[in-house]
């Protein structure tokens, strides 16, 4: 994962992408918080994985640029 890069759109805590923009190493693709935490586990993107801006923000404490990472469906 990648922390800093071009984002969609600049975070805020009432943009749509929420307070953090984690780019993965597909374009145009992150993980990012949400200001509606409603919307959660709802077709609500083009694929991008949606948090609370409380946990995106924990997570986007936790990685670094060049981190890599593994997403599996449980």
């Amino acid at each position: 994962m990648r922390r800093m890069r071009k984002r969609p759109s600049k975070p805020g805590p009432r943009n749509p992408v929420g307070v953090v923009w984690i780019p993965l190493s597909k374009e145009h693709y992150g993980i990012h918080g949400t200001p509606d935490p409603s919307t959660i586990g709802k077709a609500q993107s083009h694929g991008c994985i949606r948090l609370t801006n409380w946990d995106a923000t924990e997570l986007g404490s936790m990685v670094r640029e060049g981190m890599r990472a593994s997403l599996r469906e449980n």
